[in-house]
């Protein structure tokens, strides 16, 4: 995931934070719960498309033609990075879905945004760390 999807994502949060419809906020809920429910270690698969479906939700809310194209590849690259990333990173993935909730349920536009945009560069950065391991690894 580069920093152009990065900022397509924090665009979409921070547009459907601000155009947020309480429907809208109720699908956002049931999705996160959903996907902060399902359990890591059994099917982690699951856990991750509902994670990157989360950002059709967003989009959704956000009502942009055009954010809804600019964030068309995240939910398959976030679905690869949480892959490449593996269960180690579920709580972190929820922790991150429920502060992102809590903002913008407070219709704070702005921090969500930057939970957003934090939240997926610490999978970048973790995702590194995996490859890097694996790389030392093979190196051996």
């Amino acid at each position: 995931m580069d920093d152009e999807l990065i900022r397509a994502c924090a665009l979409a949060t921070r547009l459907a934070c601000q155009r947020m419809t309480p429907p809208h906020l109720s699908a956002l809920r049931a999705s996160i719960e959903q996907a902060c429910c399902l359990p890591a270690g059994i099917d982690w698969d699951r856990k991750v498309t509902a994670h990157a479906g989360i950002v059709n939700v967003l989009a959704d809310a956000a009502a942009d033609p055009t954010v809804t194209l600019l964030v068309r590849n995240v939910p398959g690259e976030l679905y690869d990075l949480m892959i490449t990333v593996g269960p180690v990173a579920s709580g972190i993935v929820a922790s991150s879905r429920r502060r992102l909730l809590a903002l913008i349920a407070a219709g704070d536009a702005e921090g969500a945004a930057r939970e957003m945009e934090r939240h997926l560069g610490g999978l970048r950065w973790i995702r590194r760390l995996v490859r890097g391991s694996v790389q030392g690894n093979v190196a051996v």
